[in-house]
């Protein structure tokens, strides 16, 4: 079982992946979706003729997690989905899933910043075995703010495999002691380098030394790649390079992973 920590970042996780849904069914439909994790269980207790998908996690991250939604609901989105696709002979089925992997596509970020490499197949489930798995409710909010029950499922492989990562990366106690606001107030001005990366390059000895005034020398990614921000030499946040008052600077798109997680050794 996992600690009350961990409960809690799971919880976290799973509301990232309801935010990852939401902007999928939006994006998919062109009409506003939201889902919401809530804490009373009675919330999605009227949850009638369902949908269920299976999202079979493989990697770093293993097990299965499993959604419900209203059926009659989904398949009025795919109907939406569809008229305005290039592929209308799609059924259900088909549609859903593909709105699905979309989410999971924009919240693979956090899954491999929190776990590496993690692979997921989605596939809708006829009849699911729900006994034994845990249960977290969630609301979505539909394009003409109506309310619709869903829930989500997870098997005691993916809690366990959950858990497992998130205690290897919890601190010790004595790790833990230097994010103490009092420890972390007496270091807050002290400055740090931050450098910019565009990109990077290997060269052998002989090109380098051939290197004079003139030589171009190829990156290895394209003009619209993220720029990095470096610390220490990790990167901490990508974004987009932008000008200021006739300097280069960033906008940042993406912190990779909490920035006070750098500071522990």
């Amino acid at each position: 079982m996992a600690n009350h920590g961990n409960q809690t970042a799971i919880r976290r996780l799973l509301e990232g992946f309801a935010t990852a849904l939401g902007g999928s069914f939006t994006n998919a439909s062109g009409q506003r979706w939201k889902f919401t994790l809530v804490e009373d269980s009675d919330a999605s207790a009227h949850l009638g003729a369902s949908l269920v998908f299976r999202l079979a996690f493989e990697g770093l991250l293993r097990g299965d997690l499993l959604l419900e939604l209203d059926e009659e609901q989904m398949r009025l989105l795919a109907a939406v989905v569809r008229s305005r696709s290039a592929q209308p002979t799609q059924d259900d089925q088909q549609t859903l899933s593909e709105v699905l992997s979309s989410a999971m596509n924009s919240f693979s970020s956090t899954l491999v910043a929190k776990f590496g490499t993690v692979a997921c197949k989605i596939e809708q489930v006829l009849n699911p075995a729900l006994k034994g798995m845990i249960a977290i409710p969630l609301v979505a909010e539909g394009p003409d703010s109506s309310l619709m029950p869903a829930r989500c499922y997870l098997d005691g492989r993916f809690v366990e495999s959950l858990s497992s990562k998130l205690d290897a990366k919890m601190p010790t106690d004595a790790e833990a002691a230097l994010f103490d606001p009092v420890n972390l107030n007496l270091v807050l001005d002290v400055e740090l380098s931050m450098s910019l990366r565009f990109g990077v390059r290997q060269l052998p000895l002989r090109e380098v030394l051939e290197l004079a005034s003139g030589s171009v020398v190829e990156l290895d990614r394209q003009v619209d790649d993220p720029v990095e921000l470096l610390l220490d030499g990790r990167v901490i946040a990508r974004g987009e390079a932008v000008i200021v008052d006739g300097n280069y600077g960033l906008r940042v798109t993406e912190i990779t992973e909490p920035i006070s997680s750098n500071f522990v050794r």
